[in-house]
């Protein structure tokens, strides 16, 4: 009788603790209400495209080559805070976007959050800001909505550069997967998980190689939190994961003709190199690179050879784009 009141008990102060967050979260992101701590708040912008407030920074010249930058799943414009400027350093006008749902950009209600959505998104954000045909950078999630601009529009596509990138379902098969796309219980968990700085020191620890640990601090954790504690950010999470159907890029991998730079650590746990070898073996004209002593995010692990290499392949002239 004791142990049955304790669990309801417990039970109890479980379902009060979970009231209690997901009452007192913030209902919307707001980069206004963090714009003081933000790293290059004055590069941010914001683009209206079907009705959604876009977020992006820019740098570099105005008249300079054109490259998109998109980043991964449950991140934002700050994967790209030590490359973009580095980039733009080396001749490029690059624009570094917040994809809807994530980051400081809009996250309505209606968005269905897939990979053919948010490549959508890019082509009409290129179209309200002039840009007629750029060089895209995605990583990991990003990289997937890359391939499917290149895929659909292939038009607007110079060149591309896939790090790390989504081009199938295996993420569905992770664990975490499963259990936060499971009916009520991913509203449950999402608030809990985003706002747990252990819970992003371990993802950041899986992200990364070994060799890369101390690239995590206080600041790269609070930076990937900050947008990720409204209503609206655990919403688009998990409808983005329950949305996730990427296999159409392995599928219709031979269709992208634009040439295309393959980026993958050797020691990538999250989209392991086996996808990379694939997407090279399946683009006609690829190349790629394998980061030794890496993880998910060679860019950030490596940030010197990566812009290297992005900038000898963008400033390829004997690379032509097939179309």
């Amino acid at each position: 009788m004791k142990k049955r009141y304790l669990l309801a008990g417990i039970g109890g102060i479980a379902g009060a603790a979970v009231a209690y967050k997901l009452a007192t979260r913030e209902k919307e992101t707001s980069w206004e209400r963090h714009a003081a701590v933000l790293p290059f708040a004055d590069r941010s912008e914001f683009a209206e495209v079907d009705g959604v407030r876009i977020h992006y920074q820019e740098f570099g010249e105005k008249n300079a080559a054109p490259v998109l930058m998109i980043h991964g799943y449950s991140s934002s414009t700050a994967t790209w805070n030590n490359a973009a400027p580095r980039l733009a350093e080396a001749g490029f006008r690059v624009f570094v976007v917040d994809l809807i749902g994530f980051g400081f950009s809009g996250k309505p209600a209606w968005s269905d959050y897939t990979f053919d959505t948010q490549a959508r998104m890019i082509v009409r954000l290129m179209n309200r800001l002039g840009i007629g045909r750029a060089t895209l950078i995605g990583s990991s999630y990003g990289g997937g909505v890359a391939a499917a601009v290149a895929l659909d529009n292939p038009e607007r596509v110079e060149k591309l550069v896939l790090v790390s990138a989504a081009c199938n379902d295996e993420v569905r098969n992770f664990a975490i997967t499963k259990l936060i796309t499971l009916p009520l219980l991913g509203d449950v968990f999402t608030p809990f998980l985003t706002g747990s700085k252990t819970y992003i020191k371990a993802r950041l620890r899986s992200s990364l190689n070994s060799t890369n640990y101390h690239l995590i601090d206080e600041d790269r954790i609070a930076g990937i939190m900050r947008p990720l504690q409204s209503a609206d950010a655990h919403r688009a999470l998990l409808v983005s994961l329950k949305n996730w159907h990427a296999e159409r890029i392995e599928r219709n991998a031979p269709n992208i003709k634009q040439p295309t730079l393959l980026v993958w650590g050797e020691n990538d746990k999250v989209i392991p190199i086996h996808n990379g070898r694939t997407l090279h073996r399946l683009i006609p004209n690829s190349q790629m690179v394998v980061f030794k002593n890496c993880g998910h995010l060679p860019h950030d692990e490596y940030t010197d050879d990566f812009i290297k290499l992005v900038v000898d392949f963008c400033k390829d002239q004997d690379s032509n784009s097939g179309e």
